[in-house]
């Protein structure tokens, strides 16, 4: 019996160094952050067999854990933020410990925490702080459950622990790199996105388009007489006044669509699989949130805005993405040159 649980023990710990070697891998050869999340937890799922597993990250305040991954998870709320401390997760986040839980254990070792309640339908619970650069930036959360599973055992944390602190370098360069990726794409002062990545993302819609044979729409904004803003307000509040658009735009379109500043005080929407017909309304919803805004109130100056907007669509109005941006800016300039503060068809 003895020689069966070391050849056991022994088969892990080769695994184990399989999986070190995979993720190691998989740190040198990407850095695309899901790429590294499926290389990471496909291997512990293969090496631990767990029923349901969470990769829970800590959020921008530093006060909770939010869920990135549930695999099997139906009885936890995956949109739910986790205050430190809170449940297993929010225990092993705030003391960075791991916990080794078995239901009705004999062992005092694989008890939970005072005031910590048993989780649902789990048999058995791994979880473990993620480490990177000294900082906790996660936990990783593994169960089994099930009429005849085994639960798991104190050779499966130290093993798991060991892959967290590896994995955890893996997560945190993709993160790190994908910070680095989003600051040049975006346009600092605005919040959206900046023209280059304009060019980039339309020239990807074209091609889905033409694949699927949908339209989608570019809508073209600019707002009227902004120079006057920076004259009588001065830079500072002008700059002010971007920021605000900016994030005005965002908070009215959908998640599935792209704001863009295109320079100085003009900026683009690109709505994907949307006819023209249903952008109109987009456009209009735009217009009329900027005319209806108060800015500037934190500033005391409560100044009022309006935008001249175009749109223009593909394939209706447009055979190339540089036509279409052509289309959507004359569009504008038809709006700007007649009433202003009004939506403009190509």
């Amino acid at each position: 019996m003895e020689d069966i649980q070391l050849l056991e023990q022994l088969r892990k710990r080769i695994e184990g160094l399989n999986v070190f070697s995979e993720i190691g891998k998989a740190v040198t050869s990407t850095l695309d952050i899901n790429e590294v999340l499926k290389t990471v937890l496909g291997h512990v799922s293969d090496l631990l067999s767990p029923t349901s597993w969470s990769l829970l990250y800590v959020d921008e305040s530093g006060k909770n854990l939010r869920y990135e991954i549930m695999i099997n998870e139906p009885f936890q709320d995956g949109g739910r933020l986790i205050p430190l401390g809170e449940g297993i997760p929010g225990w092993v986040a705030e003391r960075s410990k791991p916990i080794l839980w078995e239901k009705n254990a004999l062992d005092r070792s694989r008890e939970l925490p005072k005031g910590i309640c048993p989780p649902d339908r789990a048999k058995s619970v791994l979880c473990v702080p993620l480490h990177a650069g000294g900082q906790l930036i996660g936990v990783l959360d593994i169960r089994r459950s099930g009429k005849d599973v085994e639960p798991f055992q104190k050779e499966d944390l130290t093993l798991l622990s060991a892959i967290a602190d590896y994995a955890a370098i893996a997560i945190e360069n993709a993160r790190n790199y994908q910070r680095v990726e989003d600051l040049t794409i975006t346009d600092d002062l605005s919040g959206l996105f900046n023209i280059r990545h304009l060019h980039l993302v339309l020239e990807a819609e074209v091609v889905r388009s033409k694949r699927h044979r949908n339209e989608f729409s570019l809508i073209f904004l600019d707002l009227d007489h902004f120079k006057q803003v920076n004259d009588r307000f001065g830079h500072i509040n002008g700059s002010q006044m971007i920021h605000e658009v900016g994030k005005l735009i965002l908070d009215n379109i959908r998640m599935v669509d792209y704001g863009f500043r295109y320079g100085g005080d003009e900026f683009c929407v690109m709505l994907p699989e949307t006819p023209k017909a249903n952008a109109v309304f987009v456009a209009e919803r735009l217009r009329k949130v900027i005319e209806e805004t108060v800015f500037l109130q934190e500033e005391e100056v409560n100044a009022r805005l309006t935008a001249s907007i175009g749109l223009a669509a593909f394939p209706r109005d447009a055979s190339t993405k540089d036509d279409l941006i052509k289309r959507a800016d004359e569009a504008m300039y038809e709006a700007k040159n007649t009433t202003r503060n009004a939506v403009c068809l190509a």
